[in-house]
Parts: C-alpha cells; sequence; structure tokens
C-alpha cells in the first residue's frame, strides 16, 4: 500500500511562493506517475500537475501554466510542486496522487493514490 503525506501548505499574500512536497512511501516510487489536484470550496477537484516515473514528462493545467513547477527527488521518494506568483484563486486544498503505472495523467480517474491534502490561502 502506497501512502502519500503533503506539507508545505500556509497563508501567503499574493505575488509570494510556496513549495508543497509529498513525501511517498512504497518501493515502486521511482517508477510511478505523480500529481497534484487542488479544490476550492465549493469547486470540483482541478488538475495542476503531473510527472512521469522517471521526471522526463510534465504537463500542466491551464490555469497554473508558467507560474507552477512539479519536480520528484526519486532518490527521497518526494514529489515538490513549486508555486510562484501566487494570486488568491490558487486558494485551495492541494493533494498529491499516485499512480501504479509511469504514465502521467491529467484527470483523476487516472491516480490510484490520494494524499490528505494541505491547505493553501493567497490573501489579496
Amino acid at each position: 500500500q502506497v501512502q502519500l503525506v503533503e506539507s508545505g501548505g500556509g497563508l501567503v499574500q499574493a505575488g509570494g511562493s510556496l513549495r508543497l512536497s509529498c513525501a511517498a512511501s512504497g518501493r515502486t516510487f521511482g517508477t510511478s506517475a505523480m500529481g497534484w489536484f487542488r479544490q476550492a470550496a465549493g469547486k470540483e477537484r482541478e488538475f495542476i500537475a503531473t510527472i512521469s516515473g522517471s521526471g522526463a514528462t510534465t504537463y500542466y493545467g491551464d490555469s497554473v501554466k508558467g507560474r507552477f513547477t512539479i519536480s520528484r527527488d526519486n532518490a527521497k521518494n518526494t514529489v515538490y510542486l513549486q508555486m510562484d506568483s501566487l494570486k488568491p484563486d490558487d486558494t485551495a486544498v492541494y493533494s498529491c496522487a499516485g499512480q501504479r503505472g509511469s504514465t502521467p495523467f491529467t484527470t483523476v480517474a487516472g491516480y490510484d493514490y490520494w494524499g490528505q491534502g494541505t491547505q493553501v490561502t493567497i490573501s489579496s
């Protein structure tokens, strides 16, 4: 069983930056595609970013493209989400997701494991 634990959320002003981390258990982390999603109050879960098992391939949601960067350190079983130029609309619970395969997906259905989420709040 894979467990995912997010950290790094918090309250920042608009224009600021945060880096989220997702620590994963499990020996297959290095071959598993990972993703980040977010869910704002009253809204559906939104795809943010995904990265292949090797880290060579990444995709981003249109709302964060050019501002957020996903990366991973397979030696540390950790995936990161660097968030820059934050806006109040970025306020949400951010969740890390993993899958058994190595191909990155941009949909919720493509993932097998989920973390509990971390709150990110951006003040104007």
